[in-house]
């Protein structure tokens, strides 16, 4: 991928050479933005501004790596993106553990009773296996569309590649992920 002009690069390479004045620069440029992209998808004030400080702080640690290859806001959201996945699991490990004390059935079946409890259940379990047999691609851009709720442009600009090619993997997932629930026979009750 060619170079991409941006008139903030020269702020990184200041950075990488120990410049702190340059930081509170680019603190002060790109802050607002890369807190609003970590709160829009953690919904939690405390966590989003926990991503900021993670991201600057990498952003201070690695410099150096900065290549060029998008412009910096890109090159921010796309290190407070990997943040922000990384609290969701750390977040979903910490229910995981305490769901585990939990009873799925009872609590489905408490409020949508037995028999859509057991469905609900069953069709969970088939919905991640299936999201499980797809390529780490398709998993991505099915993460990032239904999970993060990003556009397509907004996938492209963090994983750094057009626009269509987003388009085109979430077309094959989606197929996939429909093939695979036809052949475990739950297709019918997720589209009723």
């Amino acid at each position: 991928m060619a170079a991409v002009s941006d008139p903030h690069a020269h702020w990184l390479e200041a950075i990488a050479a120990g410049d702190e004045a340059m930081m509170r620069r680019v603190y002060d440029a790109y802050a607002d933005a890369v807190y609003a992209f970590a709160l829009r998808r953690l919904a939690q004030p405390a966590d989003a501004a926990d991503v900021l400080h993670e991201v600057m702080l990498e952003v201070w640690r690695k410099a150096g790596s900065y290549q060029g290859r998008s412009r910096v806001r890109t090159w921010l959201l796309g290190i407070a993106h990997h943040k922000v996945l990384d609290r969701l699991r750390l977040q979903t490990r910490r229910r995981e553990r305490e769901d585990e004390n939990a009873d799925p059935c009872e609590q489905l079946a408490a409020t949508a009773g037995p028999q859509a409890a057991m469905a609900g259940a069953s069709d969970a379990r088939w919905v991640r296996h299936c999201l499980e047999k797809l390529s780490t691609t398709h998993r991505q851009v099915m993460h990032l569309v239904f999970f993060q709720e990003l556009s397509y442009p907004e996938i492209a600009d963090i994983l750094q590649c057009p626009v269509g090619t987003v388009k085109t993997r979430m077309l094959h997932a989606r197929r996939r992920m429909q093939h695979c629930l036809e052949t475990v026979g739950v297709a019918d009750a997720l589209t009723e």
